[in-house]
Order: C-alpha cells, then structure tokens, then sequence
C-alpha cells in the first residue's frame, strides 16, 4: 500500500477512542474495534524493523511492532521473543526504539486494553 492507505488504523483507532468516550457503541463494536486496532499496531503499522544484528539494530521497513523486515532470520524475532522469559527485557526495548515504533507499541496495548475492558462491559453495565 502507499500514501494514506498504509495509516488506516489510525482511524480505526481514533473512532475507538471516540467509542469509548461517548459510551454510543455496544461492547461487541468496541471488541471488534480493539481487535482491528490491535492487529493493525502489531502487525500491520509500517515501521522499522529493529531486530537485533550482528552490528546494531535492524533498519529496515517492516509491517507491525511485532514483526521484522523481508529476512526470514528477522520476520517472528519479536513475536518469538514473547514466549522466553530471557528475552523480555530485549523485546521491550526493540519495542520502544524510537518514536514510531513506541507509538505502534502504545496503541497496541491500548487496543487489547481495551478489547478486554469490551468484554468485561456487560458485567458492570454501561455507567462503568
């Protein structure tokens, strides 16, 4: 994709926010809205790659903050890195590199944040 298409969870994103804050969207639209967003800043927000190299991070354009660039070696590094407890430490900061990268890693969270907050919704009712 180029030019505006490759930014098209922002607005998914924003229309979650506004979801939110408006309490106008039942919680299955707000669930389906987290889980779009989600995947979008995981695996699909155009950023770089970051993985680790022989010399220094990765510079090349990847899809996602969990995902590497074209080289196989890089492509499931970071989502690897999730299941060992070793790696955690490293997996944070590929993941708050720089500004792209923390911004797609916020806005992730964030989306299951609130994907887990939509489905606990019906419990406590709408005033929560």
């Amino acid at each position: 994709m180029t030019g505006f298409g490759k930014y098209w969870g922002w607005i998914v994103f924003a229309v979650l926010i506004v979801g939110w804050l408006t309490l106008d969207f039942g919680p299955v639209v707000l669930l389906v809205l987290s889980g779009i967003s989600a995947f979008y800043f995981f695996f699909n927000v155009p950023v770089w790659c970051g993985a680790e190299g022989r010399q220094s991070a990765c510079r090349n354009n990847s899809h996602g903050a969990l995902m590497g660039c074209h080289l196989r070696q890089h492509k499931w590094q970071k989502v690897k890195m999730i299941f060992w407890r070793g790696r955690w430490a490293r997996l944070r900061q590929e993941l708050f590199q720089n500004a792209s990268t923390t911004l797609a890693s916020l806005g992730g969270v964030m989306a299951v944040t609130s994907g887990v907050a939509a489905s606990l919704q019906p419990l406590f009712g709408k005033g929560w």
